[in-house]
């Protein structure tokens, strides 16, 4: 449940449209649904501003069709991350308004109006081997309303492709940058911008990249103070921080 549907929830007990008895019976599902296999949070956007998202991944295809149905039926915009095409295909049977983002292997699907998107953010990846990260990364800071700029394969082999990015990233007041093998693209972008750098490690690499740690340790180590980091491929993570910097300044504004 959103604020705006408690508030047209309100809007209609006062016009008489809406029974108390049933605006109870609404109120009464908050503030979390119980499926059995899941406890749907229906009650987080109300209190971070911004919804759950179904993690999709350890989770059978019904599972993920029948969490996405009840979140659906809340009024929300709903999102999963990490899911398969076959979870999708469950999915669309129960809701056809979804769509599989394929990259960033993401389902989302929008109920809210679509308002013209805050930010802007940019969403760097060095190489397109980390497009499917920086695509999930992209398509759910989108999701939550945020404009995305998206500058791919800038990586530092080639540091001139990233420097003749400049004039995008100067507008950006977060930016996602996605990279794996030494993970030094975050520390060079980091001196390059004026806003919060949310580093994201990823697991490209030959062996000695242990699996995006080397990039995690790189990142952690950064000598530009304005990067932070997350956890190895989690563009979820990184667009959903990008969301709650750039959502807290426009309310402090």
């Amino acid at each position: 449940m959103t604020r705006e549907t408690i508030l047209q929830m309100l809007e209609g007990v006062r016009s008489g449209e809406l029974s108390t008895a049933d605006a109870l019976t609404q109120l009464a599902k908050l503030p979390y649904e119980d499926a059995g296999f899941a406890k749907i949070d229906h009650h987080r956007s109300l209190r971070l501003g911004l919804p759950e998202v179904i993690y999709a991944a350890g989770k059978t295809p019904a599972q993920v069709a029948g969490i996405f149905e009840r979140m659906a039926a809340a009024g929300g915009d709903v999102l999963a991350t990490r899911a398969s095409a076959e979870a999708f295909a469950a999915v669309h049977e129960v809701e056809p308004r979804a769509t599989y983002h394929e990259t960033a292997r993401v389902i989302g699907m929008r109920q809210q109006p679509h308002v013209a998107g805050v930010g802007p953010i940019a969403v760097v990846c060095a190489g397109t081997s980390d497009l499917p990260v920086a695509e999930e990364a992209a398509v759910v800071a989108e999701y939550l309303g945020l404009e995305v700029h998206r500058v791919v394969d800038v990586g530092v082999a080639g540091l001139h492709r990233i420097l003749s990015q400049r004039e995008v990233l100067a507008t950006a007041r977060a930016v996602i940058v996605c990279a794996g093998m030494e993970g030094a693209l975050p520390s060079v972008v980091g001196g390059l911008v004026a806003a919060p750098v949310i580093a994201v490690p990823t697991s490209v690499g030959y062996g000695a990249s242990f699996g995006g740690v080397a990039a995690l340790l790189g990142m952690l180590n950064s000598c530009s103070p304005n990067v932070t980091v997350v956890n190895i491929d989690n563009g979820f993570g990184a667009a959903y921080v990008a969301a709650m910097i750039v959502r807290s300044g426009d309310r402090k504004s």
